[in-house]
């Protein structure tokens, strides 16, 4: 498809006989703005660009100093305890929290000094409540809101504006909080939604054990408020949640406190955390979204493999079926390959996100999901650049805590970098993503459902003995070229039967619209045949509809979210986890229907 060329969506016919409701006048107004020719500029060389410098979000100070680590109050950027040289190096030694037992699946390793020496602290230390020297408890969630609070009361107008927003609550009533960071005077979620400068939101700890995710988001949300990444709110406006479970980082558990793992929970929303996220991104509509955690250091892969992980950081980005090829062309090329070369310049070790597989016996590696539930993946198909970027943590307590958050307020600020660089092709690339992804219904194939690709590749380790190098040759299952499960025809849309509210409040909450059918009437519908040898076929007919059940067009910018919700075949969607309780409570619409509606309350 040509980068230029011009999209106009399927006439709007669906909408007669009464005048447009508000629902119908919102609807006319999305697919009219299809009509307009978005042309995107040219990819830059890739050969071209040069990896940006390294972040240094607390700067050594200017001269050495004997001074004992100061407290650390919300808001206030502090040097570093540690004297060095006038060429930045360290002349005193730098003080390691206690070595802790890694935990195996198996068993417990103890964290050997020739492994501890791999991972030497940055020669940057970064402040924050958690972060003090004699502290053995990570940054409370009152503390959380106390930074907070503390970066927005010394924020001053015009220049940046900084308001923290109580979202919320968890499930055991803690709240969520979160800082927004604009140069705009309305910063209010429709003000950002509709200025010129394209909107980041930075989410932290979606599982509870990922520590030094948070820890860095009150670092990266200080230096914007009020220090080296403040020039960047000039081209970028900034959502942050630094934590968004904290149920689990209470009790220091990966899930919710129902048990609930909250990065597979963003189609579904079962849990009142994931919601709240999902609400920030309907309403604040950001064009970047990074997840910040973390991922074991030893765990199965020690167990099925026999070394620990070697890398800092593992970097992802959103690989699910039919996110718009343009999204994953900009996560790839302008962020992803960024991060890389800034993480990989500081002498921090990168790779793909991956784990050891699932299976019993089985040894392979697996990289990150490719169903839509995962918020990495979801957010992608919300026509937004989605990474997640985790760092080597999860079950080293506070060991290497610095180098932790070193990585991490590293990627993002690089991300954030890359986003005020790109803001004008970003916003380009959404204004396009959208109008083509309005004009696909009723077009084409789709894919419901995708798979990894297997390959074979060298993956390095650590010797846990040792801490030497182990190159090992393992299955991969790459989820950079997915492979069709299931294809179907695009439908038009999808009908829900009354019963289904629970699935339309859920749609809605996404940001889909929805529609009540106000007079019975007939669609073209098409459904699986009954049990028998061509099951997994779908049969095409005219279905009666009565008055009070809905239809939802994919003739508008989210049509991808309801496809991953409402294809009744997968057992990541609506029917196959029970949400919707009958599989003939959703059926495929393959044309237009000439219906009349009436707009939801």
């Amino acid at each position: 498809m040509s980068l230029s060329q011009h999209i106009c969506p399927l006439p709007l016919r669906h909408l007669r006989a009464r005048p447009l409701t508000l629902a119908g006048a919102a609807l006319a107004a999305t697919l009219l703005a299809g009509c307009a020719s978005t042309p995107l500029p040219p990819w830059p060389d890739r050969n071209a660009s040069r990896p940006p410098p390294p972040v240094r979000a607390v700067p050594p100070p200017s001269r050495p100093s004997q001074a004992q680590a100061p407290v650390a109050r919300p808001g206030v950027v502090l040097p570093s305890p540690v004297p060095r040289t006038a060429e930045g190096a360290t002349t005193a030694p730098v003080v390691r929290p206690p070595l802790a037992p890694l935990t195996g699946t198996l068993y417990d390793l103890p964290y050997k000094p020739e492994v501890a020496a791999r991972f030497p602290d940055p020669a940057i230390l970064y402040h924050t409540p958690g972060l003090q020297p004699d502290r053995r408890a990570f940054t409370t969630n009152a503390e959380i809101g106390q930074w907070l609070h503390g970066l927005a009361q010394q924020t001053t107008p015009p220049a940046t504006r900084a308001t923290v927003l109580q979202l919320g609550p968890s499930q055991r009533g803690a709240p969520i909080h979160a800082l927004v960071l604009t140069q705009e005077r309305d910063d209010r979620a429709q003000g950002l939604a509709e200025s010129k400068r394209p909107t980041v939101l930075l989410i932290g700890q979606q599982q509870g054990d990922a520590p030094a995710s948070s820890e860095a988001l009150l670092v990266v949300a200080q230096e914007l408020a009020q220090g080296l990444l403040a020039p960047l709110l000039e081209k970028i406006n900034v959502v942050i949640v630094p934590r968004a479970n904290p149920d689990g980082a209470e009790a220091g558990t990966t899930a919710t406190a129902d048990g609930t793992d909250l990065q597979r929970d963003h189609l579904l929303l079962h849990t009142p955390e994931a919601r709240t996220l999902n609400q920030l991104v309907r309403d604040y509509r950001p064009m970047v979204v990074l997840d910040s955690g973390e991922f074991p250091a030893a765990g199965a892969v020690l167990a099925q493999f026999g070394g620990l992980n070697r890398h800092d950081a593992h970097l992802s980005y959103a690989t699910t079926g039919n996110v718009h090829e343009f999204v994953t062309k900009a996560a790839r090329e302008w962020m992803h390959q960024p991060l890389e070369q800034a993480l990989q310049g500081l002498g921090l070790a990168v790779e793909w996100a991956h784990s050891p597989s699932p299976q019993p016996g089985e040894r392979r590696m697996v990289m990150d999901s490719v169903w839509p539930d995962s918020g990495r993946n979801l957010w992608g198909l919300k026509n937004a650049v989605s990474l997640r970027v985790a760092s080597r943590g999860v079950g080293l307590g506070r060991t290497h805590l610095q180098r932790r958050v070193h990585t991490q307020v590293n990627a993002m600020a690089t991300a954030l970098r890359m986003a005020s660089e790109r803001a004008a092709r970003l916003e380009q690339v959404r204004s396009f993503v959208v109008r083509d992804t309005v004009a696909l219904a009723c077009r084409n194939k789709a894919m419901v459902q995708a798979a990894r690709t297997p390959e074979n590749r060298e993956l390095t380790l650590l010797n846990p003995d040792t801490g030497a190098d182990m190159p090992q040759q393992v299955d991969w299952d790459s989820a950079l070229r997915l492979r069709p499960v299931l294809e179907r025809a695009r439908p038009c849309g999808y009908w829900l039967a009354p019963a289904a509210n629970t699935a339309i409040e859920r749609l809605r909450l996404h940001g889909l619209q929805v529609l009540r059918v106000a007079e019975a009437g007939s669609v073209l519908a098409e459904a699986p045949q009954p049990p028998g040898p061509a099951a997994s076929a779908l049969a095409r007919s005219a279905m009666d509809v009565p008055a009070g059940s809905y239809y939802l067009p994919l003739n508008q910018p989210l049509a991808h979210v309801a496809m991953a919700a409402l294809e009744a075949e997968t057992a990541f969607g609506y029917v196959g986890l029970g949400l919707v309780e009958r599989p003939e409570h959703v059926v495929r619409v393959m044309a237009t229907p000439s219906l009349v509606f009436e707009e939801l309350d």
